[in-house]
């Protein structure tokens, strides 16, 4: 256990590490992160262009997410953010996906960690909250805080897409890892531009979280959720 000396509690890497790992049944294995689309476009062909389109999605969206997150986290009500998060996601679709796998997770969450604010939450908002919102509540109720929901939900914003593509381009799983290592300094750096959006919206109200969008990702979501058959859901 290690002491976060600020909120004086401590937080357990152990548990972060749980919230995490892929092995989490959070449901995202299923969802290609916008991948999928990208790669019949064209937009991703190799490992280079995966890697742009990461770093793309991880400083736009990614960042508005990561935000959400660790405001959830911090505590900021969850029934507001919800309703910015669809404020800020255009495409029916991407909240439709957002609200599944915030389900998916709030439902891997109570089993989990065991909290009556996410059972109520769970009644108040039975069609699912957004899934940062719940990934932010979900590190709550493991005794995490912000910084490290926020970790985590950066995380997922680049390994999602990079595992799809692993699938779909058949990119070799060594120089996937060394995509994810490469993005780290910028992982770490919208981390702290999130956590610190959280800081600014607890004393000025959730308008003040970021606002950046991905009109390209918003497009090909509403393609891909016509598609007949594909090998994600998103």
């Amino acid at each position: 256990m290690l002491t976060n000396t600020a909120a004086g509690t401590s937080s357990s890497k152990a548990m972060l590490l749980v919230l995490a790992d892929g092995r989490f049944p959070s449901g995202n294995h299923a969802h290609s992160g916008g991948a999928e689309a990208a790669v019949h476009l064209g937009q991703i062909t190799n490992a280079n262009s995966l890697e742009s389109f990461c770093r793309a999605r991880l400083n736009t969206t990614g960042l508005v997410m990561t935000a959400v997150a660790a405001a959830a986290a911090s505590g900021i009500d969850a029934l507001l953010l919800d309703d910015a998060v669809d404020a800020r996601t255009p495409s029916p679709s991407l909240r439709a996906t957002g609200r599944k796998l915030g389900r998916q997770l709030l439902r891997a969450a109570r089993a989990t960690w065991p909290d009556t604010s996410l059972d109520r939450l769970a009644t108040e908002r039975p069609h699912g909250l957004h899934q940062p919102i719940v990934l932010g509540l979900a590190a709550a109720a493991a005794g995490l805080h912000r910084e490290d929901a926020a970790a985590v939900s950066a995380y997922e914003t680049v390994n999602s897409p990079i595992s799809a593509a692993i699938r779909l381009l058949g990119i070799d799983p060594f120089e996937a890892s060394g995509i994810l290592a490469r993005l780290a300094p910028e992982l770490d750096a919208v981390t702290a531009r999130a956590v610190e959006s959280s800081e600014r919206a607890e004393r000025h109200g959730i308008t003040a979280l970021p606002r950046t969008a991905t009109p390209l990702l918003e497009i090909n979501a509403e393609w891909h959720a016509t598609w007949q058959r594909r090998l994600f859901a998103s």
